[in-house]
């Protein structure tokens, strides 16, 4: 397709291909409502429709598209990109001669004395050599060097960096695991920046699973499933998010084996994540799930108390950088602060926003009482009630018929070992204990007596319904 002149034909191609790579979100709201023009000395021009729309496709997409643009026209021509506003204001003298060409910019003009208006096609896949990072859902603040590491995601972090440097894959895929909003898909964002950074060339390409499932439908829909699967088949590297939401979801669980089947065949990286190990996702079908866990399994595990002051301090420098706040906050502050937010990460972050722009500049000046009036509703109203260690064995060992103590004596009988394993794994699902903390609670046993325990279950909920059926009844006792 090298070589053409026509920016009809090169528009059509290249938008074509953009779209498979920035995602049918950013595309619709920003170059589908977008045209290339031709003003009056022959420079090609991307005219946006506001202003927003001009600065995001600067920022995410203009580069790429020159690439694109370039491998295609024979003329070696750039786009430019302007709003219509600045289309509309140029000096009288140009605009008159500009006008023919510009007309359909502020009105529909009938199809023969309109300037070139060049629309993508619905569906096209990436064929193009030098292939940048597909931008669809990826924050540019989610990188390696904002991600503070902690006892919980030490070892997570180090496969992260591990994957992204494209060394030699002796687990693939890499499947990270563990509670909602403490740092997977961060740990997603940043192997895609720095597996793009370190290789320009190769094709990243980051989805969620919602992402995956909707433009799934709509291609079985527009019946273009093959330029889907090109696109995604292609990737050198694939990271996908959020895996639990494909579970029940029978077409698209066989169209995400098959995708996988066909990398990992290649050769090719795959990372995904999800809020369970892969064996406890009990929704997705057998099959898909021995192909999730055939790689490496990696926990992203609960903060500790130490973590969270890092991350709200972490926070707190990222927004002084950038003018929102100036000094910095009391220790017994931020104590405070994660002392209201006993969630996730994402909800101390929140926090720490919503402090910093309520102190500005009088933020190391403020004290905890201050905080208190300042923020209000915007807290929770209490700490929210945490689940203990001996709050889980007291509740296990009465929905079994057991004595707290059988739970930490040296009885190894099934009657007792098993609901004593799910203890240790309900501990290590509601509290923020290590595993050698919790074989102190039970015990004195060793960690990876716990470590076993927790695996066991993990292992069993997927096959046995009724232990299935107790670990929910029981999380919702613990929950109340």
């Amino acid at each position: 397709m090298a070589g053409m002149t026509d920016p009809n034909r090169i528009w059509t191609e290249a938008a074509g291909r953009l779209k498979t790579e920035i995602g049918d979100g950013p595309y619709s709201s920003y170059i589908a409502p977008s045209a290339v023009r031709v003003d009056s000395q022959g420079n090609l021009i991307l005219v946006t429709p506001t202003a927003y729309a001009r600065d995001w496709v600067r920022k995410n997409a203009l580069r790429r598209m020159n690439e694109l643009w370039l491998g295609l026209d024979g003329l070696a021509r750039r786009l430019e990109v302007r709003c219509r506003a600045e289309m509309g204001s140029v000096p009288p003298a140009a605009a008159s001669r500009e006008a023919p060409r510009l007309a359909s910019i502020s009105a529909p003009a009938p199809a023969a004395a309109a300037a070139p208006a060049f629309s993508a096609p619905a569906f096209a896949p990436a064929t193009d050599g030098a292939r940048a990072v597909r931008a669809a859902g990826l924050q540019e603040r989610l990188t390696f060097d904002s991600f503070v590491e902690g006892h919980g995601n030490a070892f997570a972090l180090a496969i992260a960096k591990q994957v992204a440097s494209w060394a030699d894959g002796h687990f693939n895929p890499v499947f990270f695991c563990g509670p909602y909003g403490y740092g997977k898909t961060h740990l997603l964002n940043a192997i895609a920046w720095e597996a793009q950074r370190l290789r320009p060339d190769a094709k990243v390409v980051y989805l969620t699973a919602e992402r995956f499932l909707s433009t799934f439908v709509r291609a079985m829909q527009d019946r273009s499933t093959a330029a889907f699967k090109e696109s995604l088949r292609s990737a050198d590297m694939l990271l996908l998010d959020d895996v639990q939401f494909v579970g029940g979801k029978t077409s698209t669980q066989e169209e995400l084996l098959n995708t996988l089947t066909a990398l990992i065949e290649d050769g090719k990286r795959i990372v995904l994540s999800a809020d369970r190990a892969p064996m406890a996702l009990t929704d997705v079908e057998p099959r898909l799930r021995s192909h999730l866990a055939a790689g490496l399994t990696c926990p992203v595990e609960a903060a500790d108390r130490s973590l969270k002051v890092a991350v709200a301090q972490s926070r707190l420098n990222a927004l002084a950088q950038l003018g929102v706040v100036s000094g910095e906050a009391r220790a017994e502050v931020l104590e405070h602060l994660i002392d209201r937010t006993p969630g996730s990460m994402r909800e101390l972050e929140g926090a720490v926003n919503t402090l910093a722009a309520v102190a500005g500049s009088r933020l190391s000046a403020l004290t905890v009482d201050e905080v208190q009036t300042l923020l209000g509703a915007a807290l929770r109203t209490g700490p929210e009630r945490r689940i203990t260690v001996d709050e889980i064995q007291k509740t296990v060992a009465e929905h079994f018929n057991l004595k707290q103590a059988d739970l930490l004596s040296e009885r190894r009988t099934r009657a007792i070992a098993r609901p004593r394993q799910i203890a240790m794994y309900l501990c290590k699902q509601h509290t923020t204990r290590s595993y050698p903390d919790i074989g102190r609670r039970f015990g004195g046993r060793d960690h990876t007596t716990v470590l076993h325990g927790v695996r066991k279950i993990e292992e069993l909920m997927p096959k046995d319904d009724q232990i299935a059926r107790d670990v929910e009844a029981l999380t919702r006792k613990l929950r109340g």
